[in-house]
């Protein structure tokens, strides 16, 4: 059953990330089994100490609340326990923020034995940095003459130990799966195996382009983080007579807590230690551009940003037609004096799919990627595909 839900989204100028119509932050919502009621955004040149949005603002909130019968408030930025300990009390519903909203999708969405591991462990070190006066339960208490604290203070430090106890197992566990990957890894090694991985922000279409490459029934949907499990399958090249090793990874997202970044590094080490990239664009988002920097981000993170890579834009067919591509493959520059081949393909009407292939069978034989000559020409209306991209991600030939 759904929850009515308050969105709220604070910009604090350059060097934070905001999103002016918490499009992304509704999406999240929904994946939680949300329904964002209502929307509000403010500006702040930095967080208030205590409500992050001040009191004007949560008394707005507040209003909102009433006003849709709200049952609780998400954030689209990170909050501090004390803050978020304050406008529960203040607007008298739950206060989510981005990172723990995240954290709820990837508890609902791990399958694997792995990927609960995974979870559990970046959920309980966030909630290790919310037990002081986090809950009733947990508050100080007065004991009997010439005693401080009591039964509170006791259940706080009981808690930290229980957590402290599982974050060490749970390390453990993972550890040891981190060695068995390593252990397949070095075997495909052993074989000659060429390791292709497929990484890409969220909901770009990496399930089913997955599926379509390796006629595989990896599970595939029209929402964030759809599936968060690592699964290899092999894949034919009859261009290149021979089969490649293709894995989809987790989906990246802007401001990924960090915890799960460390926590998916088994998964993660996947898309590290493969000879090449397949990077899933959502060519129909507005936003592609600001996700690709976040894609390479997260990789600089894992240290495989430096790894060759072919750029996928993949959802050709909701382009319109003024911004679909002449040529389906061209070169795209993903930073100065570095250009990776691009290709446009649909992964769900098949469209492109043979050059994807023909390009990744010269990849696999250590040949170089031809693109089209006429590369800089490429679009129907130049920069048709980049409303707002910079100059240097103009099309190189």
């Amino acid at each position: 059953m759904t929850q009515p839900t308050i969105l709220v989204g604070v910009d604090l100028g350059p060097g934070f990330s905001f999103d002016p119509t918490l499009d992304e932050l509704a999406l999240l919502a929904q994946s939680a089994g949300d329904t964002p009621v209502a929307r509000l955004t403010t500006r702040r040149k930095a967080p208030d100490a205590a409500l992050f949005v001040g009191l004007g603002k949560a008394e707005e909130i507040k209003a909102l609340v009433g006003q849709h019968g709200a049952t609780r408030v998400l954030f689209d930025q990170a909050l501090s326990p004390a803050q978020q300990r304050n406008l529960e009390r203040f607007l008298g519903v739950p206060v989510v923020d981005r990172t723990m909203l995240i954290l709820e999708i990837f508890a609902q969405r791990a399958r694997s034995h792995e990927g609960k591991l995974q979870v559990e462990l970046a959920r309980l070190q966030y909630l290790s940095t919310r037990l002081v006066r986090r809950w009733s339960h947990l508050e100080r208490q007065r004991g009997g003459v010439g005693h401080r604290g009591g039964p509170g203070e006791t259940q706080i430090e009981l808690d930290r130990r229980m957590i402290g106890q599982r974050i060490k197992s749970l390390k453990a566990q993972l550890d040891r799966v981190k060695r068995q990957r390593q252990t397949q890894r070095r075997s495909r090694q052993r074989n000659g195996t060429f390791k292709v991985s497929l990484v890409g922000y969220t909901n770009a279409g990496k399930s089913t382009m997955f599926n379509a490459l390796v006629k595989a029934r990896a599970y595939a949907a029209d929402r964030l983080f759809a599936t968060l499990d690592t699964t290899t399958r092999q894949l034919y090249l009859a261009d290149a007579e021979r089969t490649v090793s293709l894995s989809d990874t987790v989906g990246f997202i802007r401001d990924l807590p960090h915890g799960l970044v460390e926590a998916f590094q088994a998964t993660l080490q996947e898309a590290a230690d493969a000879d090449l990239l397949l990077h899933i664009v959502d060519a129909s988002s507005p936003t592609w551009r600001e996700q690709v920097d976040e894609v390479m981000r997260v990789l600089a993170d894992i240290g495989a940003a430096e790894l060759p890579q072919i750029l996928v834009f993949n959802k050709l067919d909701r382009l319109q037609a003024s911004q679909r591509p002449r040529e389906l493959v061209d070169t795209f520059e993903l930073a100065p004096h570095r250009s990776a081949p691009r290709v446009f393909v649909s992964a769900a009407t098949g469209q492109g799919l043979d050059r994807l292939r023909r390009v990744l069978a010269e990849a696999a034989l250590g040949a170089p990627i031809s693109t089209d000559p006429l590369a800089r020409d490429a679009l129907t209306e130049p920069g048709a595909l980049l409303p707002d991209a910079p100059p240097h991600t103009i099309l190189v030939a």
